[in-house]
């Protein structure tokens, strides 16, 4: 499936790297559980107006821009709900199976639980020295994750059974501007009320 909207130097994905169903399920048993509370932040990756991505070892994080000068920025309406697109790190390297983590179009990559039943919608947590909170626009696969990573990969992570998994990542958006590092934790500081409040 040819992307006719791609920018010239997104990334497109290697189709020989793609994994059946069977193999993604059988990664996804193999991996360790990551912490619930206190995680990692092992990528940040800023896309670019060509569509290249930039790893960046250090980057604000801003209620304004998100990671200043990435996409989300120049793309209208520039949706809060989308600020920070966010992947548990395991399941990309499942996914990604030898290609670039840089081949999604996330911005964070952390090694954190992303369940709904973990970050729950309101969830707040410090990144580095900015406070997010995980918001409830849903993170699904499209076409472009379809064309880099396969038919099997965009069933892996919109499978209702397991869709509160996240396994295709989640949002957050920045409440408290601050900077983080690649390597900086990842803590939750409050999650909602169980009836919703918080």
């Amino acid at each position: 499936m040819r992307e006719t909207n791609r920018k010239p130097a997104e990334p497109e994905g290697e189709p020989a790297r793609h994994l059946s169903s069977e193999a993604l399920e059988a990664g996804r048993r193999a991996l360790a559980a990551d912490a619930f509370d206190l995680g990692r932040v092992t990528a940040i990756v800023r896309r670019l107006e060509d569509g290249r991505r930039e790893v960046l070892g250090r980057s604000p994080l801003t209620a304004s821009e998100g990671v200043p000068g990435d996409d989300w920025s120049r793309r209208p309406p520039r949706d809060p709900e989308a600020q920070l697109a966010v992947m548990r790190t395991a399941v990309a390297r499942l996914i990604a199976n030898g290609q670039p983590l840089t081949t999604f179009g996330d911005n964070l990559f952390v090694e954190l639980d992303l369940s709904a039943g973990n970050l729950p919608t309101g969830t707040r947590l410090a990144v580095g020295r900015a406070i997010v909170v995980v918001t409830a626009k849903p993170h699904d696969g499209c076409a472009k994750f379809h064309a880099r990573f396969g038919a099997d990969a965009l069933r892996f992570v919109q499978a209702k059974p397991t869709r509160h998994e996240n396994r295709r990542g989640i949002y957050w958006k920045v409440v408290e501007d601050g900077d983080v590092a690649h390597g900086d934790l990842v803590r939750v500081l409050a999650r909602p009320a169980s009836d919703g409040v918080g």
